[in-house]
């Protein structure tokens, strides 16, 4: 075999075996990848399940709504960080609204959110049974100052008990911390939980 054809094969085989180390490196990061993914999505999972717990454990015993609605929106203020909290109560022709301490405007110098929720549109929510963003809001008849739902980030979160509104939950933010679905997940599946404890709360109460 002369030296022309042995380098040639030579050339050959270091490009396969560089081709075989690429596929072997891609199929090393994905692998490296999904575990990442894996161990995040855990991480998550069991901060939610810290939350349940440690939220559950604070409301159980609360038998004053006042109480109820302070330990519950401070819970969820640490959970979602830098909002606002507010809950809003079903009557039968208007409603209850009850704040979390520590509450912010946005500008300072304007009106609270809360303030333009007239009755017809808390019951429209209440209605509604579901997760509401301000742009929901704004088509159910909502009418509040562009200067101020420029400036933040909204949701609205139902408070059901076996299909039936009680209520819900208003979480607002700087506009600059945009409010995700995800950001309040684990606020939705403590909802039910609360729902049924603000309806013991008003049981006793009566």
């Amino acid at each position: 075999m002369n030296q022309k054809l042995r380098h040639k094969r030579l050339r050959q085989l270091v490009s396969r075996v560089n081709q075989v180390r690429k596929k072997q490196a891609q199929k090393i990061d994905l692998i490296c990848n999904d575990l990442i993914a894996a161990q995040r999505s855990f991480i998550k999972s069991l901060n939610g399940f810290s939350f349940t717990a440690n939220f559950y454990e604070s409301i159980i015993g609360r038998t004053e709504l006042k109480d109820l609605f302070n330990v519950a929106g401070g819970l969820i203020k640490d959970e979602i960080g830098n909002a606002n909290v507010i809950f809003f109560l079903r009557q039968q022709d208007s409603f209850e609204m009850h704040t979390a301490c520590g509450m912010q405007k946005y500008p300072p110098e304007n009106q609270a959110l809360e303030s333009f929720f007239a009755a017809e549109l808390v019951d429209d929510i209440c209605k509604s049974n579901k997760l509401c963003t301000i742009a929901d809001l704004l088509e159910m008849g909502l009418q509040a100052n562009p200067g101020i739902l420029n400036k933040i980030s909204a949701v609205t979160i139902p408070l059901i008990i076996s299909g039936t509104s009680l209520g819900f939950i208003l979480i607002y933010r700087s506009s600059r911390q945009k409010l995700c679905i995800e950001d309040v997940s684990d606020i939705r599946t403590v909802a039910s939980g609360l729902a049924r404890a603000i309806n013991c709360s008003r049981t006793i109460c009566c």
